[in-house]
């Protein structure tokens, strides 16, 4: 299988060096198997000969057309992590080579792959419209905005959707890289990260902070510090649209636009952080941790957390 990955100015050096250190593992380890998948021959292409990372390191690249005939074009992300500079960037001429990059090559109909602020890049060129993709959490308000015909599921750490495969933040270019494998040797996927000792993370939920996300819209926001404030309580929809002066459809819409949730889903991941964050830093007992996070049955808590952040049953037990 033919790689190519592409270098080019400001690209994020860790998400490039994951890509083929991953698919150097796999080039390494698979005589380790009885059936070996094929070898993956992959090649740094850049719209330079030379290319300027992120961190200032220089990385040279083979010209764009030797990505041409390759079986996958996978796009790092680029080394920014502000909002407005990531949009700006994506949008402008700097980008432009990029953008008609990955538009050329799904018009070929080769695959394409990126994570983290690469997904906005292949979301820019036009690719992304239509398909199911995913984006690094805290982006996901910017991103849904600015992308409405893409089918985001910012929860999700791999989404392979009609030939594009995104992924989500930062370290995720280490579990795109491991989808790559996996799309050839669920095997040798597996030994690939038990070496290099990579967890499984098919979820960005259990890292999603929630109130990173609420900051990007005032409504949301002031609707986040409402729920914090009443946390112990059961939850109204039209208490809370009074409080914070919005109405109630108002709210829902916010809260779907820029969190892709609903509100009820949104004091559900509220409840959850602020009980894990009480399970790891007191001793309260399971009881009086639902009790103050709003739930009456310990039970449903505990379905919870183990469902939404991985709690261990002995861990809760303990408890």
């Amino acid at each position: 299988m033919d790689v190519a990955v592409l270098a080019y100015d400001g690209v994020f050096d860790s998400g490039l060096s994951a890509m083929l250190d991953v698919l150097a593992a796999a080039n390494a380890m698979r005589g380790e198997l009885p059936q070996p998948p094929p070898e993956w021959r992959v090649v740094t292409v850049g719209l330079r000969r030379r290319i300027s990372t992120g961190a200032g390191h220089l990385v040279p690249a083979d010209p764009v057309s030797a990505a041409e005939g390759a079986d996958l074009l996978v796009i790092p992300a680029l080394a920014e992590r502000r909002p407005d500079a990531l949009v700006c960037h994506v949008s402008g001429p700097d980008a432009a080579g990029v953008r008609r990059l990955a538009a050329a090559a799904r018009e070929r109909g080769t695959p394409v792959a990126s994570a983290c602020t690469g997904t906005f890049l292949l979301a820019e060129s036009g690719v992304l419209d239509g398909r199911r993709a995913t984006t690094s959490w805290w982006l996901a308000p910017y991103f849904r905005a600015r992308y409405p015909k893409v089918a985001l599921d910012q929860t999700r750490m791999v989404v392979t959707c009609d030939g594009v495969t995104t992924a989500g933040a930062a370290f995720g270019h280490v579990d795109l890289a491991l989808a790559v494998v996996r799309s050839s040797s669920p095997a040798l996927a597996e030994l690939v990260a038990r070496y290099l000792v990579i967890d499984e993370r098919p979820s960005q939920s259990a890292y999603t902070i929630p109130s990173a996300l609420a900051q990007s819209d005032p409504v949301v926001a002031a609707f986040e510090r409402w729920i914090r404030r009443h946390l112990d309580r059961p939850f109204s929809l039209a208490d809370a649209g009074r409080a914070i002066g919005v109405s109630d459809r108002t709210l829902q819409r916010a809260v779907r636009r820029v969190l892709g949730t609903s509100p009820v889903r949104f004091v559900q991941d509220l409840r959850v952080e602020q009980a894990s964050h009480l399970l790891r830093t007191t001793g309260l007992s399971l009881e009086a941790i639902a009790r103050a996070v709003g739930y009456e049955h310990a039970n449903t808590l505990r379905v919870l957390l183990r469902r939404r952040t991985g709690h261990t049953a002995a861990a809760l037990r303990d408890r």
